[in-house]
């Protein structure tokens, strides 16, 4: 039996109408179906991030010790901040007491030196006038000299005159002062005088090294004009190095003369070294209330150069302080983190059998890494300050945090 043509058409619209309005109810009751399942990025997002997981087999395996944070009388400190510096008695600047021409330097930079070792040859002819004046003076001087003798014999016999004595006398006194003043004059420029005696006479003279030390930074050159006043060349003895420390207000009156302190050299990896104080200066420093703390550096053998920054750890005491074993503690990116033990192994089963897989995973201990700020450290403890509040009584790894870090650090690597 065949339909009219109006009939199919009106048969279609009907049957178009009745899968939309389906559709839409489905819609509206949820149950519409995805097209796609979701993307496996999409379902690593929505899981939540675990910790890090042991099983009592792996913490055995790498010796993973559990402990709680305990209390100790540690060392309490006073950090201070300052840099390395010299006695002014270890440090010189070479000048000239007479201009010239620097004929020849003897030294390099960096090479050590001792007391009194000449370091460079400087060239003046107005030498020569001083050495002729006293050649001068030392060879008038034998007539005064011998005036002066007949003079005082006549006088001691009686029979010359008072004031022929005293103009004799008058002669004799200012002829050797004048002597006097020249060798001086020569001794200081490193002239003898006994050579000029003989007839030798120089127009150069040495500069000698004032102190024992180490050649710093050499400002003159060979030929150039040295001038009274401007300094040649630096010298610094190292061996009485010591640290010029900033203690504020607030801190001063923990300080003593004697106590122990610990520097950290900035920039030398914070490296250690002991000293103490000795000297606590009485008057603040450039309006910052703060007092320079002076202590004395032990022998380490280390190259110190003044001028370094260190900080330094004061030891004012003991103090009852929050403290864990140093194995406990991990740096990474230049934080310092500690390990908590976040839910206990060996839960309680329900009264039904269960495979040894699912034992031996309901029995795994899962670990948190938490940032702590550390503090002094001392017989094998370190302070603490966690960043965030841990429950009381809580576990913490004592001894194998190194390979949680290195556990941890793998697991974000892959992800």
């Amino acid at each position: 039996m065949k339909l009219p043509i109006n009939i199919k058409q009106g048969l279609s619209i009907i049957l178009v109408m009745l899968f939309i309005g389906t559709m839409m109810t489905a819609c509206k009751n949820g149950k519409a179906i995805p097209s796609e399942k979701p993307t496996e990025s999409h379902a690593e997002k929505e899981e939540p991030a675990e910790g890090l997981e042991l099983s009592k087999a792996q913490m055995q395996a790498v010796s993973i010790q559990i402990g709680n944070i305990e209390h100790k009388n540690l060392s309490a400190v006073v950090k201070a901040s300052g840099k390395l510096e010299v006695p002014p008695q270890n440090k010189a600047q070479v000048n000239v007491l007479s201009g010239g021409v620097i004929f020849r330097i003897n030294v390099i930079e960096g090479q050590k030196v001792s007391k009194g070792q000449i370091i460079a040859i400087i060239e003046n002819q107005d030498l020569l006038k001083i050495q002729q004046d006293y050649l001068s003076a030392k060879n008038g001087f034998t007539y005064v000299e011998a005036e002066y003798n007949r003079q005082k014999q006549l006088k001691d016999a009686g029979a010359g005159t008072g004031k022929s004595f005293q103009l004799s006398q008058a002669n004799y006194n200012s002829e050797l002062s004048r002597i006097k003043a020249l060798e001086r004059q020569l001794q200081q420029l490193g002239i003898s005088a006994k050579q000029i005696a003989t007839g030798n006479l120089t127009s150069q003279y040495p500069i000698t090294s004032p102190i024992k030390g180490t050649i710093g930074t050499i400002s003159a050159q060979t030929g150039s004009y040295a001038q009274p006043g401007t300094s040649l060349m630096d010298i610094v003895d190292n061996s009485n190095i010591h640290a010029d420390l900033i203690v504020y207000e607030k801190d001063l009156s923990k300080i003593r003369i004697g106590q122990k302190v610990n520097f950290q050299l900035t920039n030398q990896d914070n490296q250690l070294i002991e000293g103490k104080i000795y000297g606590i200066n009485k008057s603040f420093e450039n309006d910052s209330k703060g007092v320079v703390v002076h202590a004395i550096i032990n022998k380490t053998g280390r190259n110190l150069i003044p001028g370094m920054y260190v900080t330094g750890l004061i030891n004012v005491g003991t103090e009852l302080l929050t403290v864990v074993p140093l194995d406990a503690v991990v740096k990474a990116e230049g934080k310092e983190y500690i390990f908590v033990v976040e839910e206990s192994s060996e839960k309680k089963h329900e009264a039904h059998s269960e495979s040894d897989e699912e034992k031996e995973a309901e029995e795994a201990t899962h670990f948190k890494k938490v940032e702590v700020v550390t503090g002094v450290s001392e017989l094998g403890y370190i302070q603490i300050t966690p960043l965030e509040k841990l429950p009381e009584n809580v576990q913490i790894v004592t001894k194998g945090a190194f390979y949680l870090q290195s556990k941890s650090m793998g697991s974000a690597e892959e992800e």
